[in-house]
């Protein structure tokens, strides 16, 4: 077996009720000057009210950013830097979906004196020393950003790049099933096919794959395709929604040691040019990116299909056992109401040939996936995918 690194963060804090937990750990961090990092969804949702409660009532005073939008622009994040600095902010705590965990992991990296430009710890191990200490609390059951060392951020009007570095780790993880109550069911969907995606995706990558990082994307995509119908259907359903939480999360722990592919580098164009969400650019691909990827990654996804026990055709072959794989969560997602193509939420037939070129540009991802990926084979994805 080849050696192998894995990395996750050091504290994780999971059940409904944790919230109770955050002032402690604050504590345990001597920090006593929070700064929640957030959107105004989720203050309009109610969802900032209980951290705040929670954290008044210890005592503590709490600054909000509530500033941030998906695809987080490099301007958003300075300014909730600067919001940071102005406060005296000693802890950040991030709260929210992808956007608002990313943008508060680059803030308290970026809100101590002597840190590094933004441009330049854009990149693979660039981010040369920790910041401010991080708590994040995640309200939906997608990103895994919670336990990721990943921040991507929005870098020009269609570009997104990453910041990868193991000083992006949160210090505590507090995930609480009771804050992703409320999501919609739509909502609910895309972000569940996304951490799915997040699961395969590590599974078959070509880079960092582990036995630790195929432990927990096997776990994890147990949990989220059992559970997702239900949470979509049944949004109160604590059981589906702690499930699905974990699965996001033991996804995002995969995924941050074995990194994502194909799949992931043609969704950010939806998002970069199009500002599609995230979960929703990855799960309209998704499908036509693992066709594409059958030739190279059958054995692995005919694991996949094994671990979910799908029942078995008359055909046994490797081929066809991931050819089910594909067909089911295919099915998923159509039996939760997500869009299948392109040309369902507004994207014309001849903007393929621009997403092609702008998903060449992703060549971090794309070096992972198991198959090589030219700018004729983008072209067809997303000409099959519209």
């Amino acid at each position: 077996m080849k050696n192998f690194i894995f990395q996750t963060v050091p504290v994780l804090h999971f059940g409904e009720g944790c919230l109770a937990e955050l002032p402690g750990q604050i504590a345990v961090l001597r920090a006593s000057r929070p700064m929640i990092v957030t959107d105004k969804g989720i203050v309009g949702a109610g969802l900032i009210a209980p951290v705040d409660r929670t954290l008044r009532e210890a005592g503590l005073e709490v600054a909000i950013f509530d500033s941030v939008v998906a695809d987080p622009p490099e301007a958003i994040v300075l300014q909730a830097v600067e919001a940071a600095k102005a406060a005296d902010a000693d802890i950040v705590i991030g709260l929210g979906g992808g956007s608002s965990l990313d943008t508060a992991k680059v803030v308290a990296a970026l809100a101590v004196d002597g840190a590094q430009p933004l441009s330049d710890i854009y990149g693979i191990g660039l981010l040369e020393r920790k910041g401010l200490p991080t708590i994040l609390i995640p309200t939906t059951s997608g990103t895994g950003s919670e336990v990721t060392a990943i921040s991507i951020l929005t870098t020009g009007e269609t570009t997104k790049a990453g910041i990868i570095s193991p000083h992006l780790f949160a210090d505590v993880a507090l995930l609480d099933p009771a804050l992703t109550t409320g999501l919609p069911a739509s909502v609910t969907a895309a972000t569940g096919i996304d951490a799915m995606v997040h699961a395969v995706e590590s599974y078959t990558s070509r880079n960092g794959k582990n036995p630790v990082s195929d432990m927990l994307a096997i776990e994890a995509l147990k949990l989220l395709t059992a559970n997702i119908e239900t949470a979509c259907s049944d949004g109160n359903n604590m059981p589906a929604r702690e499930a699905m939480l974990r699965g996001s999360m033991l996804a995002g722990q995969a995924f941050a040691n074995s990194p994502v592919g194909a799949i992931h580098a043609l969704a950010y164009p939806l998002g970069g040019i199009y500002h599609i969400p995230h979960g929703l650019s990855n799960a309209l691909v998704m499908p036509y990116v693992m066709q594409f990827n059958l030739e190279a990654a059958a054995p692995l996804y005919a694991e996949l299909a094994d671990a979910l026990d799908l029942p078995r055709g008359s055909e046994n072959s490797s081929e066809a056992r991931a050819q089910q794989l594909i067909d089911y969560l295919e099915a998923l997602a159509v039996k939760v109401k997500a869009p299948r193509k392109l040309r369902e939420i507004g994207i014309a037939q001849d903007a393929t040939t621009e997403l092609a070129e702008a998903a060449m540009l992703q060549g971090r991802l794309l070096d992972n996936n198991p198959r090589e990926v030219t700018l004729a084979d983008a072209q067809r994805i997303y000409d099959a995918a519209w």
